[in-house]
């Protein structure tokens, strides 16, 4: 299988292996497997009887064709070993009679973005042997608050590897901070801005495209690459969630093979909703996916006009890694519902006036898979309380944006079909505002909100997250987002 860019029309083609150590495109353009690979009822319930590490490795094989099955299969059995995934990897639990919450958190970090960083590094290293690349690759990473610390945690102290996170200030919680704050690692370095993580993200895209920044970096033995989810080697590990789950309700005998279920993904920079997305397109039998979205509701007005705007105001919720008004990977559904030139016509015009209108006929056809509703930091709160008061289940604000619009799209739709869910931190993660949601006052200051919350709920901290108050602070640069590029340098 080979990739090419979302912006090229010559459609230049490029190994996975390239693709993953290079990570975007030269155009700017994200890369983009030239054809989707099928998958079989056959082998859908062949895929039922194996373990998340072989399910994961199976899906991967049919996008990553330059890397062997057994590569895959050892770096997949190390990424999702017991050590790292102690409750096991994406588990689906039953939350309702119609709602099961995909809980992708159970890693190293407590977040979602683990269950794709922990391949991911792996992947990577194969790809500098694969491509004979003699340079250290250097990975910059712009976080609202989860893929930083699952970035950092997964490439710490790797090879011919070296990582830099940058995020917003005030745009995390305290124990996000935290968790980045005190990475342990030699090859690490972590620098918060004065911005929003889109003044971060856009930072480290201009870094990507700045040919005489390339140049000296080059001169150092270095080349950059990316752990965003603008990377494919970090995309593609998230396909396999939504074709794992299926697999779970079959096996759990909640559906039977053929039945079509729904997809609620809280949503930011739409890559696990684009992966589920993928996931359809193979054959896995999935109906509508509801884009999940808090009060930063671009995504949500894009579904319903078509229009993408993000010439609006920000909020800092207590969703904050859904705070984003810059979307990179709905540029990859763009180019799946249109084309290359089309695509660069839309990001050039997002680039130079922040927003565009795609025509009546891509718009039908992206409503045709995709609906988008977002709830309020009311809502959110509500349904926290909700939820555990009702169901005994205890979401984060994130996963509580998701099942807020899972419950708007099943009143407005009443399909009756079943819905994932998907669940993307530990609620102690975001402990002070869970707490506040279910006890009505205010947590401990800092760490001391997870106690709080430990006690009110009578559940356990989730195990990365305890004694973070007794771990070395290391990293507390403040810049401003112009100077991320000489930040570079000097860690360099």
């Amino acid at each position: 299988m080979k990739y090419y860019s979302t912006r090229d029309p010559k459609q230049t083609k490029f190994d996975s292996a390239q693709v993953i150590k290079q990570g975007l495109a030269t155009d700017g353009g994200l890369f983009v497997p030239d054809e989707i690979p099928s998958i079989t009822e056959e082998e859908i319930k062949k895929l039922c009887d194996m373990t998340y590490p072989e399910r994961a490795a199976y899906v991967l094989a049919k996008f990553l064709t330059d890397y062997t099955v057994d590569e895959l299969l050892e770096d997949c059995k190390a990424a999702y070993a017991k050590t790292s995934f102690p409750e096991g990897a994406a588990p689906l639990k039953k939350v309702t009679d119609s709602i099961f919450s995909l809980e992708l958190w159970h890693g190293p970090t407590a977040a979602f973005k683990d269950m794709a960083l922990q391949i991911m590094p792996r992947l990577l290293s194969r790809a500098l042997v694969k491509t004979g690349e003699d340079n250290t690759a250097l990975i910059l990473v712009a976080t609202s608050g989860d893929t930083g610390k699952a970035a950092l945690e997964g490439y710490k102290d790797i090879d011919r590897i070296k990582i830099m996170v940058f995020y917003p200030v005030d745009g995390v919680s305290k124990v996000q901070k935290l968790q980045m704050a005190t990475q342990a690692g030699n090859n690490v370095n972590v620098c918060a801005i004065r911005g929003n993580f889109d003044d971060a993200q856009t930072g480290v895209k201009t870094i990507f495209s700045d040919t005489t920044a390339k140049e000296k970096l080059l001169e150092n033995s270095y080349i950059l690459s990316s752990a965003n989810s603008i990377n494919w080697g970090r995309l593609a590990p998230q396909i396999v969630y939504y074709v794992s789950a299926y697999c779970d309700l079959l096996n759990a005998k909640e559906i039977e093979y053929g039945e079509t279920v729904n997809v609620c993904v809280p949503t930011g920079n739409f890559g696990n909703i684009l992966a589920a997305f993928i996931a359809k397109n193979m054959g896995v039998p999935l109906n509508k996916f509801v884009c999940a979205s808090n009060a930063n509701n671009v995504l949500t007005d894009f579904l319903e006009t078509g229009t993408y705007d993000r010439n609006r105001k920000f909020h800092l919720t207590m969703s904050p890694s859904m705070d984003i008004l810059i979307s990179s990977n709905l540029e990859r559904l763009l180019y799946f519902s249109s084309d290359a030139d089309t695509t660069a016509e839309y990001m050039a015009e997002l680039s130079h006036n922040g927003k565009y209108t795609v025509s009546d006929a891509i718009k039908a056809k992206i409503s045709e898979n995709f609906c988008g509703y977002f709830a309020d930091e009311e809502e959110t709160s509500a349904t926290i309380r909700k939820y555990f008061n009702e169901y005994e289940y205890l979401a984060d604000t994130h996963t509580s944006v998701a099942l807020a619009c899972a419950e708007k799209f099943i009143t407005k739709n009443g399909d009756g079909k079943k819905m994932i869910v998907a669940s993307t931190a530990s609620p102690y993660k975001f402990a002070a505002d869970v707490y506040g949601s279910i006890a009505g006052k205010s947590a401990s200051e800092g760490t001391g909100a997870l106690d709080d919350l430990s006690a009110l709920t009578n559940t356990e901290i989730t195990l990365p997250l305890r004694d973070l108050d007794k771990k070395e602070i290391r990293f507390t640069k403040v810049i401003d987002s112009s100077e991320m590029l000489n930040e570079v340098y000097n860690f360099m």
